[in-house]
């Protein structure tokens, strides 16, 4: 059944009528720290916990390098921390709260226990989000209340969330159509793209389009076609470029020239094809596993994890100010 096609026999979740003022996050891990810093930067009141034993120093280290990336998007950063609030367990976090992120375990038994906690504990009008990468959100909602399977579905992001637009909204088969339009304006506001997703898939789309490509990349090293460093340098140089500004299907459209995606698929259409057919599927025994893992850290691993990150997100801002630079550019010139 399509969210278009239900009609629930139980009330909608009444959102207020004013918007998002409070969120409350849940896990404190590389997801949720995003969210925390890229919540608390578009002026709301977050709340966030996490068992670990350094939640203040981690929620303080994530604030402290994540607001000048935050400034550089064009966000007031001053008095940032003032709106983060540590909570001692779920129950303080999402009291009182409008919208729910969670970011625990992609374990279903976990996921079912917490959001049969947060259905207790958050205040009706709620939102229930969850950051799966790859679980649906009717997996784990299977034993809650109508109304609230009603208000719970999926907003995946793409890490770190506070710099990459993308939110893939998932709605469960008992999510409701004015829970969909909430976490829409919910993302929006926030300054994330979201696209809604109207089939469950393990993995959802992006994860999907993700590991076709890793498979592949993964069987061209395992056969000595090409090196990791070497791999990187031909998506960082040639489609890294063209999927960021066009995307696959608007790339060979245009790739066909004046004739369009038509023009592609009828005379390149057929080698393509041939082309599936040859696609690999990488053994990855332990053997080649370890030969992988190895290479990667050949060609990485003189590098710590913050000065890789430290690069990528320099280089991913970049990116983003130039599409800004390009499309105000346009407008003007329109």
């Amino acid at each position: 059944m399509t969210p278009e096609s239900r009609t629930p026999d139980f009330p909608a979740p009444d959102f207020p009528a004013h918007g998002f003022r409070t969120a409350a996050v849940i896990g404190a891990g590389t997801i949720g720290l995003s969210w925390t810093a890229l919540f608390a930067a578009h002026g709301l009141t977050v709340r966030v916990t996490d068992p670990r034993p350094d939640l203040t120093e981690a929620v303080a280290a994530a604030l402290d390098d994540f607001a000048p990336q935050l400034a550089a998007r064009g966000l007031d950063v001053e008095g940032l921390a003032d709106r983060v609030h540590l909570a001692a367990d779920v129950r303080e976090a999402v009291r009182d709260t409008d919208v729910v992120q969670e970011n625990g375990p992609e374990r279903v038994g976990f996921k079912k226990d917490l959001f049969a906690t947060l259905a207790r504990q958050a205040p009706t009008h709620a939102l229930l989000l969850s950051s799966s990468s790859a679980i649906p959100s009717t997996a784990f909602t299977a034993d809650l209340e109508p109304q609230d399977a009603g208000r719970t579905l999926i907003g995946h992001p793409f890490n770190p969330p506070h710099l990459l637009p993308l939110v893939e909204v998932v709605p469960g088969e008992r999510t409701t159509e004015e829970s969909v339009q909430a976490a829409v304006d919910f993302y929006t506001l926030v300054g994330r793209t979201p696209v809604v997703e109207r089939k469950e898939i393990p993995g959802f789309v992006g994860n999907r389009l993700q590991n076709a490509l890793n498979r592949e990349a993964i069987h061209l090293v395992e056969q000595g076609v090409v090196t990791p460093e070497d791999l990187d340098k031909v998506m960082t140089n040639s489609l890294g470029i063209r999927w960021s500004t066009v995307g696959p299907f608007l790339g060979s459209h245009l790739g066909g020239g004046p004739g369009g995606y038509r023009h592609m698929a009828e005379h390149i259409g057929a080698s393509m094809k041939r082309m599936w057919a040859d696609l690999g599927t990488p053994s990855q025994t332990e053997e080649e596993q370890e030969r992988l893992i190895e290479a990667v850290e050949k060609a990485y691993g003189s590098s710590t994890y913050s000065e890789l990150t430290e690069t990528r997100d320099r280089r991913q801002l970049a990116v983003l100010a130039a599409l800004d630079s390009a499309d105000t550019t346009a407008k003007e010139e329109n």
